[in-house]
């Protein structure tokens, strides 16, 4: 999951396991806010602040967890969590396990997740990425051209199955 806001504008879906972990890591960060402030408390209790680095050390790490929390606070009410697999298991949609082949006969398989739960290790990208929106739709032996930096690369799909995360 990234550490990062998803860019504004962008899609509201979420799958079941990623509206978890967000609020999975809400609760986990009001915890950590509260252990923040009594260290921020002993810390100014010590005398001038100016010069003393825990206590600037735990602002900003208070700061930090604020920043992160109004974002959850925010953002988790906008959420639609989309659980299940659609009616057509054959074309690609939210939440599908995708894999195509380039002209080269090289695969790639991702996951078409929502925006506040890419991960790049676990290979799945935003609903909004310029592959997941050349993609949706698509049945398995459909082609597609995807406009990278790069150029314009032609993408066959070979496989579309929905199952839950690893």
């Amino acid at each position: 999951m990234a550490d990062r806001p998803a860019p504004p504008g962008r899609s509201p879906h979420i799958t079941a396991e990623g509206q978890r972990r967000l609020l999975d890591e809400s609760a986990a960060l009001w915890a950590r806010r509260a252990d923040v402030v009594k260290a921020l408390a002993a810390a100014a209790a010590e005398g001038d602040r100016s010069e003393n680095a825990e206590y600037i050390y735990r602002k900003k790490e208070l700061r930090e967890i604020d920043r992160r929390i109004r974002y959850l606070q925010k953002r988790l009410p906008e959420l639609k969590v989309v659980s299940g697999a659609p009616a057509d298991t054959t074309r690609v949609y939210f939440g599908a396990w995708v894999t195509v082949e380039d002209d080269a006969g090289v695969e790639l398989s991702f996951r078409i997740v929502g925006a506040d739960e890419i991960d790049p290790a676990r290979h799945w990208i935003s609903v909004d990425s310029p592959v997941a929106r050349a993609v949706l739709r698509r049945a398995i032996d459909d082609e597609l051209t995807v406009r990278t930096p790069g150029g314009e690369v032609r993408y066959c799909v070979v496989d579309v199955r929905y199952e839950p995360a690893d």
